[in-house]
């Protein structure tokens, strides 16, 4: 049992890298083509990737569904979190932008009050406060006037929130497998029908590379988590998550030369320790 807990630990802190690899090309391809054409691109390499890595296990029951209208508002999720994060890579550096996400089990709890009616703690209001108040100083203003793109992460951070409450739902009936290949089938089919529109001519093969390499580090980093959840339960891997600001910070230094300044770590700082004393609340 130990040696299973550790391998969900290895394999959790290994999709955690592949997201900040994901989170890195992404900024960078971002710069390069349009949002629809990446995004697209992104979607088409994971769901061949999904279908070939599923279907020796899954075969036809990959497109088993229970609850149909729940995947495609799981996937319509999923591509409105897609892009809103290209939108915030624009704009903000890697770590910060990760850093801003691990508000997201707060977020959670929030969510869980407002819909579900279930009773958070006055601590836990606490620390969701102070939660958004480090964000704030992620996303400081740089100049006289606040740039409204910078509060693009706030909005993928309410997205996200609400993506994880239907897929904590969904598992209950469905298989995890199955949601995760119709989830980035449902982005593909959502992103052909406005990609025409916004389709460029890319003649730069490396950049087809990183195009490529977004829907390799998006499909690896969600079938390892997969993989991860079925070693160890979802309490003991989520404080191992937190390794994805150490790999973002460090991709964003080896990609973009960007090192966080001393009020950037602060922000840094005070949401990974809420998020850490929130999940003590739970």
């Amino acid at each position: 049992m130990t040696q299973r807990i550790g391998l969900g630990v290895a394999l959790a802190i290994a999709s955690t890298a592949c997201f900040a690899l994901l989170d890195t090309v992404s900024k960078q391809v971002g710069l390069l083509v349009p949002v629809v054409m990446a995004i697209w691109c992104r979607f088409a390499v994971q769901t061949l990737m999904t279908g070939l890595l599923l279907w020796p296990r899954l075969g036809r029951r990959m497109w088993a569904m229970q609850a149909p209208r729940w995947h495609v508002a799981r996937g319509l999720l999923m591509l409105c979190s897609g892009s809103v994060a290209f939108m915030s890579l624009r704009h903000i550096p890697v770590g910060e932008f990760t850093a801003v996400l691990t508000l997201v089990p707060l977020v959670i709890t929030l969510l869980a009050s407002l819909l579900l009616h279930e009773h958070v703690s006055r601590t836990t209001w606490l620390l969701l406060i102070g939660g958004l108040c480090g964000a704030l100083v992620i996303i400081r203003p740089h100049g006289d006037t606040f740039d409204m793109h910078l509060l693009w992460p706030l909005l993928l951070v309410l997205i996200n929130a609400s993506y994880q409450i239907l897929t904590s739902r969904m598992v209950r009936t469905e298989d995890p497998g199955t949601m995760h290949f119709i989830t980035g089938l449902i982005c593909l089919v959502g992103a052909s029908v406005l990609v025409p529109t916004f389709w460029v001519p890319v003649a730069d093969p490396f950049t087809w590379l990183l195009i490529a390499l977004m829907g390799v580090f998006g499909s690896l980093g969600h079938y390892v988590m997969i993989q991860a959840y079925q070693c160890a339960p979802a309490s003991t891997l989520t404080p191992y998550m937190y390794a994805q600001i150490a790999f973002a910070t460090l991709a964003g230094w080896v990609a973009f030369d960007h090192v966080p300044d001393a009020t950037t770590t602060l922000g840094i700082a005070l949401i990974v320790t809420c998020a850490l004393l929130g999940l003590r609340q739970r």
